[in-house]
């Protein structure tokens, strides 16, 4: 079982060493078009491997993506990220080339991969390296929505000083400010989300949330990377053991919630041929409406792209 990571920055080398950790994959490509970049990090990682007793090969290349052949997922992190200052809009025109070109040597190498997509800004991403590849959609799949929920699990139990691990949540829509949040699907254990917190004051935990990158952008300088390595491997783990999980993740519609030709956060279930399933919710009035507004803000990007 092989499993290639494309860009060996912050998120791809933290990926890779998670995955490891996880020892779940016989062996991890670590790809990078850096010289010797990937070689340092993943001898980094293989040199930690043996403390925690992983049988995981991590192999560092530099830009020769016939050692990615055969892949089972390929998760493309590379890009450039953002700095002080910039909205995840702003890398549209750098990144879909950067995108386009790794998704078309990766594919030819391994056309039966799935692919997850994690580099900004993430719907449109996704959008470019499934019309790129030319696959079926369910098996491109945008890192989206485990990302945001996590965050706001995290600022919701710090506002409520409970665990966060008790918290269930699903957010639709947009990766980043056109998120959508649910707050009739949100609870603690099992309890609703009512009994604990006023709508009202959980938008304002939403509003965090919303701007829970970017202030990790205006502490470090740089994207958030150790959140986001930890939902890829959520992702990887559920398709390699076909566990069938529930995740908010970015995927294509095809008329689901009334959209077409768009890729956007939903529920799915995630098994061993990607995206098995798009759950299509009962939304009200407000939740369409927040929803659509997300759609038309990537449907705009898109067109401006093309």
């Amino acid at each position: 079982m092989k499993i290639t990571i494309i860009g060996a920055g912050n998120v791809g080398s933290s990926c890779a060493s998670l995955l490891a950790q996880k020892d779940i994959v016989q062996k991890i490509i670590l790809l990078d078009v850096k010289e010797k970049f990937s070689e340092g990090k993943s001898l980094d990682i293989s040199q930690m491997l043996p403390i925690i007793g992983s049988n995981t090969k991590v192999i560092g290349i530099t830009n020769d993506y016939s050692k990615s052949k055969n892949s089972e997922i390929i998760v493309i992190t590379c890009g450039i990220p953002r700095k002080p200052g910039m909205n995840r809009d702003d890398l549209v025109q750098i990144n879909a080339n950067i995108i386009r070109s790794v998704t078309k040597k990766s594919i030819i190498f391994s056309p039966k991969a799935k692919f997850i997509i994690v580099s900004n800004p993430l719907d449109i991403m996704a959008y470019v390296s499934y019309i790129t590849a030319d696959i079926d959609s369910s098996r491109v799949i945008g890192m989206s929505g485990i990302l945001d929920s996590t965050r706001y699990r995290y600022f919701l139990s710090k506002k409520l000083k409970l665990s966060p691990n008790d918290i269930q949540s699903l957010l639709l829509g947009g990766h980043g400010d056109t998120m959508v949040p649910l707050y009739r699907y949100t609870s603690i254990s099992g309890i609703p989300i009512q009994e604990f917190i006023s709508e009202e004051d959980n938008n304002i935990i939403i509003e965090k949330t919303k701007k829970g990158g970017e202030e990790i952008v205006n502490l470090l300088g740089t994207s958030a990377w150790m959140a986001p390595s930890a939902s890829v491997v959520k992702m990887i783990e559920s398709i390699l053991k076909d566990s069938k999980r529930i995740f908010s993740c970015s995927a294509f519609l095809k008329g689901e919630y009334n959209l077409k030709n768009i890729y956007l956060g939903v529920p799915v279930i995630l098994g061993k041929n990607g995206v098995e399933k798009i759950i299509e919710l009962q939304l009200n009035k407000k939740e369409k409406n927040l929803l659509i507004q997300s759609a038309n803000h990537i449907e705009k990007m898109i067109k401006k792209f093309k």
